[in-house]
């Protein structure tokens, strides 16, 4: 998922994918600490309830994609429990990129 498909006001890891993927579900992890899901704050803890509870409400249940947007320089430790939210729900997580200049 490359920053240019939703609107993104951080500096993002780069990468060469070309990935559109759906954005319904987004988890925004700032260098601060700040934790949002779709634009609200929450916490690790409240997360997991929250995606749930969304996902049974989506008409595209079987395609539920969780969208990590971390902004360059956010550490690993931070990133991987949200994709373990993902994978105890039995969704897809992807990464949001910037595109990487040619």
């Amino acid at each position: 998922l490359t920053s240019s498909m939703v609107q993104i006001s951080m500096d993002l890891p780069e990468s060469n994918s070309k990935t559109v993927a759906p954005t319904d579900m987004s988890v925004m992890l700032t260098l601060d600490g700040n934790m949002t899901y779709n634009g609200r704050p929450i916490t690790l803890n409240q997360l997991s309830s929250k995606v749930s509870s969304d996902r049974q409400k989506s008409t595209n249940q079987e395609n539920a994609t969780i969208s990590i947007i971390a902004e360059k320089g956010v550490k690993w430790e931070r990133i991987e429990p949200v994709m373990n939210v993902a994978k105890r729900l039995k969704m897809r997580a992807i990464m949001a990129t910037k595109a990487r200049k040619q």
